[in-house]
């Protein structure tokens, strides 16, 4: 099967919407789908609840659909580089459920397993616990947590065949693999594309099973984000 379409546009063509959950793979603006997040700022689609390590830098990545004001929510671990981010959510614009980042990865793996719901211990005792059930396992208190299932998720791989199973490239596999198997619908942006058959069977990250759709970005543009610090005295 060949599920590769001819562009970023054409690859989100009838899939994402208004209200939706989303989910986009990356650490920071290591392995960004960028030309898709490029994509979905341009369909215009708005109130979006977005499932993210982070929310890009201003002006990349999720930054995009920050500065036209198409998320309504996020779902992350850490937000500590956008001004607007920080912004809208100070001024009450925007709303942020707060996860730990190993919990967050769960949630999305539980999701991609067909797990409903785990314990963890991560929380306990803090805001991020509030409201949710909790459990005594062996003298510890644990909270439960519910697993994350997007409709539409937004990941980047470096290399995959036109069926879809993928290869990532060192630290950009990141969220990546979890994002891709939590999603109901998966479209993945690649460097390269193969033909089927010329990925060594146990050279494949993830398999093809999980991707639904494929757009080939062979020059992405690959953002580093830069240390700042305060000039020396």
């Amino acid at each position: 099967m060949n599920k590769l379409y001819p562009s970023a546009a054409e690859a989100l063509k009838g899939i994402v919407r208004d209200d939706q959950l989303l989910a986009v793979g990356g650490f920071g603006l290591c392995g960004i789908p960028e030309a898709l997040i490029a994509a979905l700022r341009d369909t215009g689609v708005k109130n979006l609840t977005v499932i993210s390590n982070n929310a890009g830098v201003d002006g990349f990545g999720l930054g995009q659909l920050l500065e036209t004001r198409q998320i309504k929510k996020m779902i992350s671990s850490y937000v500590g580089e956008n001004k607007e981010f920080e912004r809208q959510y100070l001024a009450g614009e925007l709303e942020l459920e707060f996860t730990p980042q190993g919990t967050l990865a769960e949630k999305l793996r539980a999701g991609g397993a067909g797990i409903p719901a785990f314990f963890t211990r991560t929380g306990v005792g803090t805001l991020v616990a509030e409201g949710k059930e909790t459990r005594e396992f062996d003298g510890h208190t644990y909270i439960m947590e519910r697993a994350l299932n997007p409709e539409v998720s937004l990941v980047k791989a470096w290399k995959a065949d036109r069926s879809g199973n993928l290869v990532f490239r060192r630290t950009a596999r990141n969220f990546n693999p979890a994002v891709a198997m939590a999603g109901k619908i998966t479209v993945v942006e690649v460097e390269q594309i193969v033909e089927v058959g010329e990925i060594d069977p146990d050279a494949v990250h993830l398999p093809g099973i999980y991707v639904h759709r494929l757009v080939l970005n062979p020059h992405p543009e690959k953002r580093i984000e830069k240390r700042t610090t305060r000039p020396a005295a």
